[in-house]
């Protein structure tokens, strides 16, 4: 049976044998809505959340700040925006700023800027990335996180949070205030943040009991989201859903919706999980693509193998996250780090030193030999090769093939 793995701006296609795969329970597709892009960011707009349409609760402010994702993340901000704008106008509004959420990420150039709003947001407002080093404490939350944000947000008269929803291995979910926490605020307030992740309900797919999401939702509060529009995306990056208005009533009711479309359980542990980021530009760098491992974690064997997929055509994404991933054979020591002293980079390599205590890791990526072996995975070029043999071995293995590193419940 062929199955088509996104890689980079490519894919790769692989054949297993049917009888050697597990199969996956999806919890409903029936509420998947069969519309148009642009349908769909309509009705979203005309039946806002808990809230009134965007033109009116504008009406009358001098300026606006619209949250949009960066170049690290799927979200096409450049299909909505329009129809944002158009509101923003609609209620009068004439100063309108673009800003994208960096948070430790590399900044864009002004072309990436462009690409990724397109031509109509780029020619009407002002583009800027968001800049750690402008931002100012606002007061810190129940979880002890201190709240410094861009400078440029706070001085709006109005803020819009956009981005796509979809599972996030240790805020539960992404979308909602996670634009502005960590999209653009400080070193200081993301490792804070991040710091729970340590925590056991920081995990996939968890809301109402984990840390790092309450966090975030609090410090989206205290900074005062105006409005959020949300999208859900297919495996091509379509637009499938969406929801606007208050927050974080109307990001509730996204994940409802996600949920209803993309949760997926299995019943029985794979000796071979082959998993992907999604391709571009999920898997423009390991610091990215690591989250597709965490993803597939619970339904792997001990002992077991995991497959990643990964161009990483920009390496590791991130200094701290390099330095760290160099010591990954050691768990018990960088665990003992992170605990002592939370760095933000340092805390991903803690997750795959974790993981490389129970299963083995392959990668398939842009990195040399070398390098692969330096972070404790296997370096391969030609998975199908690496299956093949493997099923020579063992004729009963079972595969788990999961494409675009979905989240999966595991229940077994």
């Amino acid at each position: 049976m062929e199955h088509i793995i996104p890689y980079g701006k490519n894919i790769i296609k692989i054949n297993v044998p049917e009888k050697n795969l597990i199969n996956f329970t999806i919890k409903s597709r029936q509420n998947t809505i069969l519309k148009n892009e642009e349908e769909l960011i309509k009705a979203a707009l005309d039946n806002p959340v808990a809230s009134g349409k965007l033109s009116l609760l504008a009406s009358g402010k001098k300026d606006a700040c619209i949250l949009v994702s960066d170049i690290t993340r799927p979200c096409p901000s450049y299909k909505f925006l329009p129809f944002l704008l158009k509101e923003l106008e609609t209620a009068g509004v004439k100063d309108i700023k673009i800003v994208f959420g960096l948070s430790i990420h590399r900044k864009h150039t002004r072309q990436e800027q462009e690409r990724l709003v397109g031509d109509i947001a780029a020619d009407k407002c002002t583009l800027i990335d968001s800049d750690q080093c402008r931002c100012r404490f606002i007061g810190t939350t129940d979880w002890g996180t201190p709240v410094e944000v861009f400078e440029e947000v706070l001085d709006s008269s109005f803020v819009i949070a956009t981005g796509n929803i979809e599972y996030h291995y240790f805020a539960g979910y992404s979308g909602g205030s996670k634009a502005l926490m960590p999209g653009v605020c400080s070193y200081n307030s993301v490792c804070a943040n991040h710091s729970m992740m340590l925590e056991e309900m920081a995990r996939s797919g968890e809301y109402s009991s984990n840390p790092v999401r309450l966090d975030i939702e609090q410090a989206g509060a205290m900074a005062g989201i105006d409005f959020i529009f949300n999208v859900i995306l297919d495996d091509s990056k379509k637009i499938i859903g969406a929801v606007s208005g208050k927050n974080n009533e109307a990001f509730l009711e996204g994940i409802r919706l996600y949920d209803s479309i993309y949760e997926m359980s299995c019943n029985e542990k794979a000796d071979i999980v082959l998993t992907s980021a999604g391709g571009y530009p999920k898997d423009i760098n390991l610091y990215q693509a690591q989250k597709a491992l965490e993803n597939v974690k619970d339904i792997v064997k001990d002992e077991g193998i995991i497959i990643l997929a990964a161009e990483c055509s920009e390496g590791f994404g991130e200094d701290k996250f390099a330095q760290w991933m160099q010591n990954t054979s050691d768990f018990e020591e960088i665990y003992k780090k992170i605990k002592e002293k939370f760095v933000l980079g340092g805390h991903k390599a803690v997750a795959v030193a974790k993981l490389l205590t129970r299963v083995k890791c392959i990668l398939c990526s842009c990195f040399d030999e070398q390098a692969t072996n330096n972070i404790g995975f296997k370096k391969i070029d030609d998975i199908q090769a690496f299956l093949d043999e493997k099923l020579k071995e063992n004729k009963n293995l079972r595969i788990a093939i999961v494409p675009n590193g979905r989240f999966i419940k595991s229940y077994c």
